[in-house]
């Protein structure tokens, strides 16, 4: 894929000093970052997905299974009990 992007002068000039210092093109110095930032936001989802399922909060209530197909009868039926129908 072909990427045209446009850069502010602050980027452009640290894309200038990245290219100075690896050597590389800014094709390569572009597609490293990507990589960086792809690996960190994986990374960081997968460890908050871990502290959830860590943390003893799934599964810490109560209630139908299949509360997640049908919460809007639940919740009408629930407020209707509580409040009547209107």
């Amino acid at each position: 894929m072909r990427v045209n992007a446009r850069l502010d002068d602050e980027r452009t000039e640290k894309l200038k000093q990245l290219q100075s210092l690896t050597g590389q093109s800014a094709s390569d110095v572009l597609k490293r970052a990507l990589d960086l930032m792809y690996a960190r936001q994986v990374t960081h989802a997968r460890d908050k997905l871990d502290a959830l399922l860590s943390s003893d909060f799934i599964g810490c209530a109560d209630g139908p299974e299949d509360l997640a197909d049908h919460y809007k009868e639940y919740l009408t039926r629930d407020l209707n009990a509580k409040h009547g129908a209107r």
